[in-house]
């Protein structure tokens, strides 16, 4: 890993500093006058060169943390068989990363689908998989003739009646089976084909049917879509299968603990009172991109979840909630007063009401002298740039929590829908590393 204090020197030489004399007390001092460090993790951490490498990418999923950020912050700030908690845990990043690296990992979150990611994502069995008994599971699964109705009221929407129709049978046979780790991976290759050969677009992060993929839809109907569609679980299953495989003697020798909680609210959660940590490493959810249950809702009803618990999680999304509390800061106040429509003050106290809550829920588990290190971008609302950075920095400076840097990384990849209305049709051009320090008592 490369060593920043370099990077810090660089930069600090762009604006008249004298690299061989310069503290990085001076740095703290300049990130003060409004200026980040400008870095890239992809480069300070090399010996990544695949965000989706191992079982990084067995499950769809949303705005995922990029794995260089969290093997900086577990490298920089942790040590071997330390605790790391992340409470907006998503697919489950830091879970991967922190057993790699020799670490236990304590994840939360409003998305249940944590629950089926993780058990595959952080295998915690050291005995190689078999192609064969994968092999003679689909078989099985081919001919079954066990049906199963997901527990929604117009899932017809998303599919044609003959596709629908196999799939109904392909996880009625799922659902009678003794659940293991195969099970597990034909369950995470059925998820992906069961989008791919719905109307919902499966090359984007949010749930919407769209006229491409009603065309395309139409267009495998007229071929032999079924032996696709096996064809589509067989070659996902063992890729699944191999990168599994590959974690597994990687990791043959370790024996780090994962503790993760789905479909939970990570702002009022409640610890066991011994719990503590030595680092928090999160990505929370974007300002006006808090679809996530809302993006794996297929996901989560073909596993079985009911119509009315995904509307109950789907309400306790931020910033969908009310606030309990209005959060008030310089930076925020400053944002707040620009605005000229009430329902874009009311998303701001509301994303930062449960953002917070989450967050400080989390940080008041941590070590004295331990790190949050946060990961988030500087969206625009109204045309306003909203530095969420500086408001959780300003809010948690108050709290006693020590500023030790903020590092600005741009983004290189970014999947938007141009061709929706989208709320800020540009993106982000960077995101944020913001690392604070629990102060000793």
């Amino acid at each position: 890993m490369k060593e920043l204090d370099s990077i810090i020197k660089e930069q600090l030489s762009l604006f008249g500093k004298n690299n061989d004399s310069v503290a990085l007390e001076s740095y703290d001092t300049i990130i003060d006058d409004s200026l980040s460090i400008l870095v890239s993790f992809r480069e300070l951490v090399p010996e990544i060169i695949d965000t989706g490498y191992l079982t990084h990418s067995v499950y769809y999923y949303p705005a995922k943390f990029i794995p260089h950020v969290v093997r900086y912050c577990i490298d920089k700030y942790t040590s071997e068989n330390d605790w790391i908690i992340d409470p907006f845990a998503g697919s489950g990043t830091v879970a991967l990363e922190s057993y790699l690296c020799k670490r236990n990992s304590f994840l939360l979150d409003i998305n249940p689908l944590l629950n089926h990611i993780i058990p595959i994502k952080v295998y915690d069995d050291h005995d190689k998989l078999r192609t064969d008994v994968l092999f003679k599971l689909i078989d099985c699964m081919k001919i079954s003739n066990h049906e199963f109705s997901t527990h929604w009221s117009n899932i017809n929407y998303w599919y044609p009646t003959e596709i629908f129709d196999v799939l109904k049978k392909y996880w009625g046979w799922i659902k009678q089976q003794d659940q293991d780790i195969y099970l597990s991976i034909i369950k995470a290759a059925l998820i992906k084909v069961s989008k791919h050969f719905s109307y919902a677009e499966h090359k984007t992060p949010k749930l919407f049917k769209s006229k491409s993929k009603i065309k395309y839809i139409d267009n495998l109907l007229k071929i032999n879509w079924k032996d696709k569609l096996n064809e589509m679980v067989l070659t996902l299953s063992l890729e699944i299968l191999g990168n599994i495989n590959q974690f597994i003697i990687i990791t043959k020798d370790y024996d780090n603990k994962v503790i993760f909680y789905g479909g939970v609210d990570s702002s009022h959660y409640i610890f066991n009172n011994d719990l503590e940590f030595d680092a928090l490493i999160t990505s929370p959810p974007y300002l006006q991109a808090q679809e996530y249950i809302r993006t794996s809702k297929l996901d989560l009803y073909w596993l079985g979840y009911r119509e009315e618990e995904i509307k109950k999680l789907s309400k306790l999304e931020i910033p969908y909630r009310k606030p309990d509390r209005i959060i008030s800061t310089e930076t925020l106040q400053k944002v707040k007063s620009s605005l000229d429509h009430t329902e874009l003050t009311k998303l701001l106290d509301s994303y930062f009401c449960h953002t917070i809550n989450a967050l400080e829920n989390s940080m008041n588990r941590l070590k004295e002298n331990s790190r949050a290190c946060i990961f988030i971008g500087n969206p625009k609302i109204d045309g306003i740039e909203v530095e969420i950075w500086r408001i959780l920095d300003e809010y948690f400076s108050e709290k006693g929590y020590l500023f030790e840097g903020v590092y600005e990384d741009r983004i290189k990849n970014r999947q938007l829908f141009r061709s929706r209305n989208n709320k800020n049709p540009d993106g982000m051009k960077s995101e944020y590393l913001l690392v604070l320090r629990k102060s000793s008592k």
